[in-house]
C-alpha cells in the first residue's frame, strides 16, 4: 500500500510540473547567446540547444512551435537568413547572429546599435525606455509598440551618425513588437502585461510561473497582419536611405 501512495504522489506531482527538460537555465560558461530574446528564451529553456552552438533552422523552427506557438512562417525568412552568419553549411551560432546588417539592426528595444558599443547583450538603460512607457497602466499595446519604435530611433539617429534606417529595417522592428504582443498577450488586440514582456526582455525566460501560458492560437503572420500594420502607420518613421547594406557573411558586404 505505501509503494502504491508513493507512486500515485509521484505521478501527480510529474503531472502539475512538466519535464524539467525545460526548466529554465541561465546560460553557463561556454554557452552563447544572441541579440535575440527569442532565441535566447528557447536556448535558456532548451527548447533548441542550450549550447547555442550548431543549431539548425529544423530545431529553431520547431523550438518556436513548442516553445512560443509562432508558426514557421513567421520567422523562416530570418531564420534563413541567419545561416549566413558564419561558415558553417547548414547550422548557426547564436552568438554570430550580432553580425551587423544581417538580422540584427540598429533602434533595438534591447540591444545598443554596432557603431555605438555592445550590440550583444542585454541593455536595461535602452530598455528602461519601453519598460517607463504608458506609466500607470500594466499592459503594453500596439500603440505603445509604436512610441517605443518611434523613440529608440529617434535615439539612434540622434546618437549614431552610421544609423542603418531603411524600410527593410522598420518591417524587422515591427515584425518583432508584433511578435512579442502576441506571445505574451492577446493575438487579436496585442494587449499584452507588461510583467510578462518585462521577464522576457530581462531575463530571457518564459514567464509561466507568473502565469503565462502558451498561446492556444497559432501565431502567424495572418494572425500579426493588422498589428504590424497598426504599428507601422502610428511608428511615425521617416526614411533616411533608400538602400541598406547587404550582408551576405562575416566581413561580406556589397
Amino acid at each position: 500500500m505505501l509503494s502504491y501512495i508513493v507512486l500515485v504522489l509521484a505521478t501527480v506531482v510529474l503531472a502539475s510540473n512538466p519535464s524539467d527538460s525545460h526548466a529554465w537555465k541561465a546560460p553557463t560558461a561556454g554557452e552563447v547567446r544572441s541579440p535575440c530574446p527569442g532565441l535566447n528564451t528557447l536556448a535558456n529553456h532548451g527548447y533548441i540547444p542550450r549550447s547555442g552552438k550548431s543549431i539548425t533552422i529544423t530545431e529553431i523552427m520547431d523550438a518556436a512551435v513548442a516553445g512560443f506557438n509562432v508558426a514557421n512562417t513567421s520567422i523562416l525568412q530570418a531564420a534563413k537568413f541567419g545561416l549566413l552568419s558564419g561558415l558553417a553549411f547548414d547550422t548557426m551560432d547564436l552568438d554570430a547572429l550580432a553580425l551587423h546588417n544581417l538580422v540584427e539592426h540598429d533602434a533595438s528595444i534591447s540591444r545598443q546599435d554596432w557603431a555605438l558599443g555592445d550590440n550583444l547583450h542585454f541593455n536595461e538603460t535602452l530598455f528602461s525606455v519601453m519598460a517607463n512607457i504608458n506609466p500607470g497602466s500594466d499592459f503594453y499595446t500596439p500603440e505603445t509598440a509604436a512610441q517605443v519604435q518611434k523613440m529608440r530611433l529617434d535615439d539612434s539617429i540622434a546618437r549614431n551618425p552610421n544609423v542603418t534606417n531603411t524600410d527593410r529595417e522598420l518591417q524587422l522592428r515591427s515584425r518583432e513588437s508584433s511578435l512579442y504582443l502576441s506571445i505574451f498577450g492577446n493575438t487579436t488586440t496585442g494587449v499584452t502585461p507588461k510583467q510578462f514582456v518585462n521577464i522576457f526582455f530581462r531575463e530571457e525566460r518564459l514567464p509561466i510561473e507568473e502565469g503565462w501560458k502558451r498561446s492556444e492560437i497559432l501565431i502567424t503572420p495572418d494572425t500579426m497582419n493588422d498589428m504590424e500594420d497598426f504599428i507601422v502607420a502610428n511608428s511615425n518613421w521617416k526614411q533616411s536611405q533608400a538602400c541598406e547594406p547587404v550582408v551576405i557573411g562575416p566581413g561580406i558586404v556589397i
